[in-house]
């Protein structure tokens, strides 16, 4: 079986696909032959992109708007994907959905407004909680639910405590859609990346911080957005029919032993 008949045939919607993380994701689906729905919030052009992309690679995707993190975000985000689909080749449904949108609050808890923590909750949290409530009538028996959290919220991390209470109520999403939904054949993971090398990350602009977090993994370098999407690839995938439930970090051995 070649590369591009891994999910042939196969939907697959991938929130904040038109970067870092989710780019590389969506890259790597379109690749195995997913028709991959690129969301994006703000940035159209770097949709576009990631579509144009995929597309010169033999792949099949589209660009998708809504902004999460708004009243009414999961229902636009859907109203989007049926419209689309509905042009597209392929049968109405979806296969896969990750759940890869996030912001972060770079703040310790003396600094986190009221503002602050609604917003982060509203994207990190609230927006996949409603968009896997309102996709699951279009999910297939058989598919597959990818929650992008942190491996932060498995360590102490005081400078972003807003951001990791958030992504580790996202963990407890995976572990009750798991329950759930297993009568249906469907999966229900999470994956929880480390430090990853990302443009929309600043902070690895400046040498000392690249070195510090490349030096908290035990392979002594930064993860690459390519490193997450290859371990979102398997669980997608029918090899991981029976991984339910389960928190993955992908990491490189952040932290380990300290």
């Amino acid at each position: 079986m070649t590369s591009h008949e891994l999910h042939a045939g196969r939907t697959a919607l991938v929130t904040g696909g038109s970067r870092g993380i989710g780019r590389a994701i969506c890259r790597r689906l379109a690749v195995e032959g997913v028709l991959v729905a690129v969301h994006y919030g703000h940035d159209r052009a770097a949709a576009d992109h990631t579509v144009k992309e995929i597309e010169n690679h033999g792949g099949r995707a589209f660009a998708l708007h809504a902004e999460l993190g708004l009243p009414g975000d999961a229902d636009q985000l859907w109203a989007a994907f049926d419209h689309i689909l509905d042009g597209q080749t392929s049968e109405p449904g979806l296969d896969i959905l990750i759940n890869n949108a996030g912001i972060t609050i770079p703040r310790g808890i003396a600094d986190v407004t009221e503002a602050d923590y609604d917003r982060v909750f509203a994207v990190n949290t609230k927006a996949p909680f409603f968009i896997v409530q309102r996709g699951l009538p279009r999910m297939r028996d058989g598919g597959r639910i990818v929650n992008i959290s942190s491996a932060a919220t498995h360590i102490a991390y005081p400078q972003i405590v807003a951001y990791g209470m958030a992504k580790a109520a996202l963990d407890y999403l995976t572990l009750s859609l798991a329950q759930e939904l297993g009568p249906r054949g469907i999966t229900v993971n999470t994956v929880a990346p480390g430090y990853t090398a990302t443009e929309i990350n600043p902070k690895l602009a400046v040498p000392e911080v690249r070195q510090k977090y490349a030096q908290a993994s035990v392979f002594h370098r930064l993860g690459a957005p390519s490193d997450i999407a290859d371990v979102v690839s398997f669980l997608a995938g029918d090899q991981a029919r029976w991984v339910t439930g389960q928190w993955i970090a992908a990491s490189g051995g952040a932290h380990l032993g300290r």
